[in-house]
């Protein structure tokens, strides 16, 4: 089979997910967009949480041009990617108990945040805890995963249980179990990852839902624009001048 034709067919099976998402998902995204919009519209902050290339959607929507200023990343030193040597660590790290707890004791979250956890499997000890703590704390917490692993694998956290048991919203990726979407002859192993771009489509669905929630309530959504145009340092320097005291970022 030719790597065109491959090509394709991982566009293919990409684009039928997010059709899923958008479909099987909306209400979900919804309740999510308006659990930010609350938060943002009652002065607390929002946080995103993810370990390994989960990692990437969570960054995805922390200070960027056309997101919520208000996003911070809540990260884990050694978990956020492939930046450690040897890079089997940060894998290994997400299966430590404990770590997140000590995370969020450590972190500026508190009582009436929104908490994003990221986490394909959802079965590791990290995002686990990371919810189940959070909630503890009075944090909000939305979980981005996929639910086909809670009945096709068993969880690593000793409680047996999943990310998805720990959250109030949770919105499913709809990616299979191995997170590879494709197989050919010659080649002994699936291949084409498609979680990074639907996780993140969610991620983005979600912030714009509450950017409109905002709006219809009468609230300007703090968004950042692109320094790369005319004028945009400038917004963005008042729009994080105005929220210094919710955006950790800069600190």
């Amino acid at each position: 089979m030719g790597g065109n034709k491959l090509a394709g067919q991982f566009f293919d099976a990409a684009i039928g997910l997010l059709e899923r998402v958008r479909d099987e998902e909306a209400a979900s995204i919804a309740a999510a967009g308006a659990a930010v919009a609350d938060t943002v519209a009652a002065g607390g902050r929002l946080f995103a949480f993810g370990a390994g290339h989960s990692s990437l959607a969570a960054q995805d929507v922390v200070y960027r041009a056309g997101g919520l200023a208000l996003m911070n990343l809540l990260a884990v030193p050694g978990a956020v990617g492939v930046d450690v040597m040897p890079a089997t660590l940060g894998s290994a790290l997400e299966r430590v108990d404990g770590l997140a707890g000590a995370v969020l004791d450590s972190s500026p979250a508190r009582a009436g945040d929104v908490l994003v956890v990221v986490s394909l499997s959802g079965r590791n000890a990290l995002p686990v805890e990371m919810a189940l703590n959070a909630r503890a704390l009075g944090l909000k917490v939305i979980g981005v995963t996929s639910v086909a692993y809670a009945s096709e694998t068993k969880s690593r956290h000793t409680s047996g249980t999943f990310l998805k048991d720990h959250c109030d919203i949770v919105l499913d990726s709809k990616i299979a179990v191995g997170d590879a979407e494709l197989t050919a002859e010659g080649i002994a192993a699936p291949f084409a990852p498609a979680s990074t771009v639907v996780t993140s489509a969610l991620m983005q669905a979600t912030l714009a839902a509450a950017a409109g929630e905002l709006a219809e309530r009468g609230i300007e959504p703090p968004l950042l624009r692109s320094g790369n145009v005319d004028g945009g340092h400038e917004w963005n320097g008042r729009v994080m001048a105005q929220y210094a005291d919710r955006i950790f970022y800069r600190r």
